[in-house]
């Protein structure tokens, strides 16, 4: 038996030094001191043993168990490490290489141009305004003169939740809610930009939603003619000094009298074309003075105030602005669209 175990002991090491591989020194494991290995089955046999021979063999088995585990580990470790070394070795970077650049994003277009926007009527005096873009139907249309069955309500498709609760179809909420805040108590000078929803087939010139920035001005003594000169300045700002302005009569429930602004078409300069449908002229927004019910409704007396209110679609601006011909490139992220106007 004593002969046995020094030939397992020193057939092992053999087997240990000759392993290449992890994987070989895990079969050596095993075979030698695994549940059905050689020095197990010793073990499991020493019941036939004499009593004088039983602990001699217990200890030299234990004694070749512990040599071949010690060796099975010095092992382990020097194939480790030389596993690690050709990792290591593999997988060394160059860093003389040059690095890859890193692309540098921008506000989305429209982003850009909406704060364009607010900067030019905060530098006229306006504050800047938001709302709930889910609106009460009082809000979005009671306060603005468009009661319950109002025919004008048919020019908006609204997308309803429930009876009273809507996606908003404009910004002028922002405008009745704020008018409402003050209660008739002091002057109000705003923009209100922000999302808005309607009920709309998507293609080149309509999506089911949109931007809009309005824009409102309630005091005593508030005229048309104001209202022509912040809206003349807005053009300029944004279509060149050259730009002239034209108002046409139009309806909207809110204001009374209503208007279209119309600016002269860049490409032509009047004269007519194909992009102003040979008119010279481009519909740009629309705007008015507030109907007297929606400031009597707001809490302000309209035989002492007046006011004139703006509404713009930041989309169509661009569109008029950098040439776009389909309002769907504002939301499909498409990155060779939208790095175009990084500097925009």
């Amino acid at each position: 038996m004593k002969e046995k175990l020094h030939a397992l002991e020193t057939e092992a090491l053999e087997q240990v030094e000759q392993a290449n591989s992890l994987a070989d020194l895990q079969q050596v494991r095993v075979s030698y001191l695994g549940k059905k290995g050689p020095i197990t089955e010793v073990l499991r046999g020493m019941g036939k043993l004499s009593k004088e021979e039983r602990p001699v063999i217990g200890e030299l088995a234990n004694k070749v168990r512990e040599a071949i585990t010690i060796a099975i580990e010095a092992k382990k470790q020097v194939l480790e490490e030389a596993v690690l070394n050709q990792q290591l070795k593999s997988e060394t970077i160059d860093v003389t290489l040059p690095g890859r650049p890193v692309e540098v994003g921008g506000p989305h277009l429209l982003t850009s141009l909406v704060t364009e926007i607010e900067d030019l009527f905060i530098g006229m005096g306006f504050e800047v305004r938001e709302g709930p873009e889910v609106e009460t139907d009082y809000y979005n249309f009671e306060a603005l003169n468009l009661p319950k069955d109002h025919p004008a309500r048919d020019m908006q498709d609204t997308f309803y939740i429930t009876e009273e609760l809507l996606m908003r179809t404009h910004t002028s909420p922002v405008q009745a809610r704020t008018m409402g805040e003050y209660r008739g108590s002091k002057p109000l000078k705003m923009i209100c930009p922000g999302k808005v929803y309607r009920r709309d087939t998507d293609d080149a010139t309509h999506s089911h939603q949109f931007t809009q920035v309005e824009g409102l001005y309630v005091d005593k003594n508030v005229r048309m003619s104001d209202l022509k000169g912040v809206l003349n300045q807005f053009a300029k700002q944004f279509f060149g000094a050259e730009r002239e302005i034209r108002l046409r009569p139009s309806f909207f429930p809110f204001t009374e009298p209503s208007v279209e602004m119309d600016i002269s078409c860049k490409v032509c300069h009047g004269k007519g074309c194909s992009v102003c449908k040979q008119t010279g002229w481009i519909e740009i927004l629309g705007a008015g003075m507030v109907h007297p019910n929606v400031l009597e409704m707001a809490g302000y007396d309209s035989d002492v105030y007046s006011g004139f209110a703006f509404g713009m679609g930041p989309e169509r601006i661009a569109m008029l602005k950098y040439g776009i011909d389909d309002i769907r490139q504002f939301y499909t992220n498409d990155r060779r669209f939208l790095g175009q106007y990084h500097q925009a």
